[in-house]
């Protein structure tokens, strides 16, 4: 079933795009992990630098990378709800990670880490969420993809 969602034609295409595609995810997500340890060893200004210039640019490349793997394989995002699911999904981890992670990076007082913390956590949530979408494709035709 996976086979079908691989074009045929501009397939080295898909592949670089698809390679870009996970690259930026980790950049997108993995340096979240660390965000509250760094914060506890008092390098709140070397963690907002990094989420300036390095995970929020991932997030969008992800998105821009994303639409282009959708365009190559000339999926209905309308119609493919994993797809269009997954994509509200990075909408609410691009505004969760602009107003809500962002803001407490600066501010080292206890209110601003319970909000990184908290938005580090509704990330990861969105993190995990999305790779299973991404993953097992539900909801393809309305109908799950392993019940073939």
């Amino acid at each position: 079933m996976l086979a079908t969602f691989q074009p045929a034609d501009n397939y080295d295409l898909y592949r670089i795009l698809y390679f870009v595609h996970i690259f930026s995810a980790i950049a997108a997500f993995g340096p979240l992990f660390l965000y509250p340890r760094l914060q506890r060893l008092g390098d709140n200004e070397g963690i907002a630098r990094l989420h300036v210039r390095f995970v929020m640019p991932a997030l969008v490349v992800l998105w821009v990378v994303g639409m282009g793997m959708a365009g190559v394989a000339k999926f209905s995002i309308g119609s493919m709800h994993w797809l269009s699911i997954t994509i509200v999904l990075w909408l609410i981890a691009l505004l969760v990670s602009w107003f809500l992670i962002r803001p407490a990076l600066n501010d080292p007082s206890e209110a601003a880490r319970k909000k990184m913390s908290a938005g580090v956590g509704i990330t990861h949530l969105i993190l995990v969420l999305a790779l299973w979408l991404m993953i097992f494709k539900p909801f393809v035709d309305g109908t799950w993809v392993f019940n073939d």
